[in-house]
C-alpha cells in the first residue's frame, strides 16, 4: 500500500520512487503554514513527493514555488507530480544538493517550508535513499538554518517541523542566525500521549511567541475536530 498513489482532493501524489512516503508530519505541515502574509514566492527544502509544495500551491496564489531534492529517485517523482498537477506553470523541482543550491540561487522566497531528516538516533537501514530522506546527516540542522537565513526574505516566514524533543536545540541554533520562533504548534496522537512534534514558524522578527495544541484522534481513527478542521481541504475522508 506504501507504493501505491495518494489520492488528495485535488491532486495526486505518486510515491512508489520515493524513500519516505507520504505521512501525517507533511500532511500537517503543508495545511499548518501561514499564507496570511500572500507569498509571491515559496521554497520547499528536501522535496521527496513534492507533497508540500503542491499543499502550498492549492492554498495560494504564489506565482513562484520552488523545491529541492537531491535523491535522483525522489527527484523525478517530484517532477512528474508537479507536472501532472493543477498548478504545474507554478511548481519546479531543482535536483542539487542545499549547499549547491544556496551557492547559486540570488532570489529570496517569501515562504521557506522543509519537513527536514531527523531521525539521527536511530539505526540505519542499510538502504541509502531511506537513509538520506531520514537522517539529519543528509541536512544538518545548521545547513537548514543557514539556508534559511541568507534565501528567506526580509518579512518571509520560515516553517519547519520537528520531534518535540529537538524544539529547544533548533530554536537556540535559529536565535543564532538571526531568526526568532513566532507560532509553535504542538502535536499529540491523543489527549493522554506525549508531545510528540513541533511545527515552528520563524521570522527575523522577534515577536511574542503564540503557542498552541493539536490532538489528532480522540479516539484510534476518530479524529478530533480541530485535526478535521485543519486538513479537511486535502484528505478525500474528512
Amino acid at each position: 500500500m506504501a507504493n501505491q498513489p495518494f489520492k488528495f482532493k485535488e491532486f495526486t501524489v505518486h510515491q512508489n520512487q520515493c524513500a519516505m512516503k507520504i505521512g501525517t508530519d507533511s500532511v500537517l505541515l503543508g495545511a499548518w503554514a501561514n499564507l496570511k502574509h500572500n507569498p509571491y514566492s515559496i521554497l520547499d527544502i528536501g522535496a521527496g513527493t513534492g507533497i508540500l509544495a503542491l499543499m502550498l500551491a492549492q492554498r495560494s496564489g504564489a506565482q513562484v514555488i520552488d523545491a529541492l531534492e537531491i535523491d535522483d529517485n525522489a527527484y523525478e517523482q517530484c517532477v512528474a507530480n508537479f507536472e501532472a498537477s493543477p498548478w504545474s506553470d507554478r511548481l519546479f523541482c531543482y535536483h542539487a544538493s542545499l549547499v549547491e543550491f544556496m551557492t547559486e540561487i540570488e532570489d529570496t522566497y517569501d515562504v521557506i517550508i522543509s519537513n527536514p531528516p531527523f531521525y539521527s538516533e536511530a539505526y540505519k537501514t542499510g538502504k541509502i535513499e531511506r537513509d538520506l530522506a531520514r537522517f539529519t546527516e543528509a541536512m544538518p540542522f545548521e545547513h537548514l538554518i543557514s539556508a534559511a537565513r541568507k534565501l528567506l526574505s526580509e518579512d518571509g516566514k520560515f516553517v519547519v517541523i520537528i520531534p518535540f524533543k529537538e524544539e529547544a536545540h533548533f530554536i537556540n541554533l535559529s536565535k543564532e542566525f538571526g531568526l526568532f520562533p513566532n507560532q509553535i504548534l504542538h502535536v499529540k496522537g491523543h489527549n493522554s500521549s506525549p508531545t510528540i512534534r513541533s511545527l515552528i514558524e520563524f521570522s527575523f522578527n522577534n515577536l511574542d511567541l503564540k503557542k498552541t495544541e493539536l490532538i489528532i484522534e480522540k479516539t484510534r481513527q476518530n479524529y478530533t475536530e480541530d485535526y478535521i478542521n485543519l486538513t479537511k481541504d486535502f484528505y478525500l475522508k474528512m
